[in-house]
C-alpha cells in the first residue's frame, strides 16, 4: 500500500506552530484589552440629567449621583425606573465595548467562531468514528 502524503503527519507540525504562535498573540492582546476595559469608565445618565451613573468596566460603581429635584416623595417609583435605567445602559454599555474588541480580534468572526469549530469538528467526529 501506499504511504499517503499530507495527512497528521505531512505539513501538520508547522501549520500547528503557527495556530499556537497565532492563539498566544490573540490571547495576548485579549488580555491587554480586557485590562484596558476593566480601567475604562462607562458614564450612564437618564431622565435628563436627573440620575448619573459610572461604572468602570470590572462592573463597579465608581459614582452615582441623583439631582436632588428628581427627588419626589410622592413619585418614588419614577426615580426607581431612572435608577435601573441607568444601571442597564452602563451594563450594555461595557457589554458592547467587549463585543467590539472581541470583534476586532477575530476579524469579525466573533459568535460565528465557536459555531463554525462546532459544526466542523461534529462533521470531523462523524467521519472519523
Amino acid at each position: 500500500m501506499a504511504k499517503r502524503s499530507g495527512g497528521f503527519g505531512g505539513g501538520m507540525p508547522g501549520n500547528m506552530g503557527n495556530l499556537m504562535k497565532q492563539a498566544q498573540k490573540m490571547q495576548r492582546q485579549m488580555e491587554e484589552q480586557q485590562k484596558a476595559l476593566e480601567e475604562k469608565e462607562f458614564v450612564s445618565t437618564v431622565g435628563g440629567g436627573a440620575v448619573k451613573l459610572s461604572m468602570n468596566g470590572k462592573r463597579e460603581i465608581v459614582s452615582f449621583k441623583i439631582d436632588p429635584d428628581a427627588v419626589d416623595p410622592e413619585d418614588v417609583e419614577t426615580l426607581e425606573d431612572l435608577i435601573v435605567a441607568a444601571f442597564r445602559d452602563a451594563l450594555k454599555q461595557i457589554e458592547d465595548e467587549q463585543a467590539s474588541q472581541m470583534s476586532s480580534l477575530t476579524g469579525g468572526l466573533g459568535g460565528g467562531l465557536g459555531g463554525g469549530l462546532g459544526g466542523g469538528l461534529g462533521g470531523l467526529g462523524g467521519g472519523l468514528f
